[in-house]
């Protein structure tokens, strides 16, 4: 067994994150994945670090999908479009709202060729509305929904100028929520036997995963009380052994303190003026996180450490870098890390699936494929001959780097694919 999606099909016409996100998730859980890219290639192959048209960031992204390279603009591609979708399961797409309507390959035109067809898009603010035509980036959608904004006010005088969040989160939720609808979407065919159409914003997807949206929304005003749960509230200290490390539970909040004074039998510290209420501990922090650090150096190692912190119902963690993570016992046990191809002789580690299933076998990640790599195997397959493909080839229909029959047969690090200049036609990250 291969998965719990095995047989299914996706066509994947999206591109950079979200989208590709969405087609990796399906495919990590046994869905096939057939990625179509224009002539000019997805933008993520630029990024750094890469080897010449594969970079990392697009192999974590794409590994394991084939990729077909079509340019729409041809007489006679849109016609290969439509023969893969025929058969498809499902359709990802992250360009701007309206643009594969524009090559007649929306959800309606497919839909009436293949009703059980699921279409999913993601964009940064829906099919219609006022803001659908607005070109959206992770940043530029952490910026609009409150993030952003939550972040500069929390850190306030820590921050020396206004800053955003070092990952796309609003792409990786959306993709996320993309996958789950998707997931719904074909149970609801199981019963109906008919398909649908799935509209993902990311800025509503990042607005329904921020869970501290009732505070924003509600105006409340927690004054000196950090949010219980908050991530940013999590001090810092140092292990007996020299170890950086923190602590999921703020030194300042009314529900978190007590659990400090428990774990170290210091109920004293309760009733000591100076950290009896949240303002009080708020203007004494600091000598609160030292009395705290002296008492952690009273322990000989982490793991006592971390077993006197349970009892008081708090998590800590090690800050460790992810190459540090990748030679944890734990990181060997789940399969965290696995390696691929980087398609010049090396390869590229890549984060592993999220999920171990009692009755499936998810299969390793698979080879990230070059642009049009896998034209002619997959056109073979929906019984086109290779006359019919030399001539799609010959007319521009079919593109591939040229040097593809040499990097199939080896990884040489000496290939170098052919790169076209980008033509800026998508916007979605």
């Amino acid at each position: 067994m291969a998965g719990p999606l095995e047989g299914i099909k996706v066509v994947d016409f999206s591109r950079v994150l979200a989208g590709p996100l969405c087609a990796r998730t399906l495919l990590d859980l046994g869905a096939e994945v057939i990625k179509i890219e224009p002539p000019n290639p997805d933008v993520s192959r630029l990024a750094f670090p890469q080897a010449p048209g594969m970079s990392g960031y697009y192999a974590q992204q794409n590994a394991g999908k084939r990729n077909v390279s079509i340019d729409l603009n041809v007489p006679g591609a849109r016609e290969l479009v439509l023969k893969l979708c025929d058969e498809a399961d499902i359709v990802v797409e992250n360009f701007r709202a309206g643009t594969l309507g524009f090559f007649d390959l929306d959800y309606d035109v497919l839909a009436e060729r293949n009703p059980r067809l699921i279409y999913a898009s993601i964009t940064g603010y829906g099919q219609a509305g006022p803001w659908r035509s607005r070109m959206a980036y992770a940043p530029a959608v952490h910026a609009e929904v409150g993030l952003t904004h939550h972040s500069v006010r929390h850190y306030g005088d820590a921050l020396a100028a206004p800053r955003s969040d070092s990952l796309s989160h609003a792409d990786v939720y959306a993709g996320t929520a993309a996958a789950i609808a998707i997931l719904a979407a074909l149970h609801r065919r199981s019963i109906t036997g008919i398909g649908q159409a799935i509209d993902v914003s990311m800025a509503a997807t990042l607005l329904a995963m921020n869970e501290r949206a009732h505070v924003d929304l509600n105006h409340f005003e927690l004054g000196s009380e950090p949010a219980i749960l908050g991530a940013t509230d999590t001090p810092f200290f140092t292990g007996p052994g020299g170890e950086t490390f923190t602590v999921a539970a703020s030194l300042v909040g009314s529900a978190t303190f007590p659990w400090y004074a428990h774990a170290m039998r210091r109920a004293d510290l309760e009733d000591d003026p100076r950290f009896s209420t949240a303002s009080a501990r708020l203007e004494n922090r600091h000598l609160l996180h030292q009395i705290v650090q002296d008492w952690i150096y009273t322990f000989p190692d982490m793991a006592t450490l971390d077993a006197q912190f349970d009892e008081g119902k708090i998590a800590m963690g090690e800050l460790r870098s992810m190459a540090e993570l990748a030679e944890t016992d734990w990181a060997d046990y789940w399969g965290a890390v696995q390696e691929v191809p980087d398609r010049h002789g090396g390869t590229y580690r890549l984060p592993g699936r999220p999920w171990h299933f009692s009755r499936d076998r998810l299969e390793p990640l698979g080879r990230p494929a070059f642009r049009g790599e896998d034209n002619r195997q997959v056109f073979r397959e929906y019984a086109f001959s290779d006359a019919e493909i030399d001539a799609l080839e010959k007319s521009g229909a079919l593109v591939a780097d040229p040097v593809l029959g040499d990097i199939a047969v080896s990884d040489r690090a000496s290939v170098v694919p052919v790169m076209n200049e980008l033509d800026g036609s998508s916007n979605n990250g």
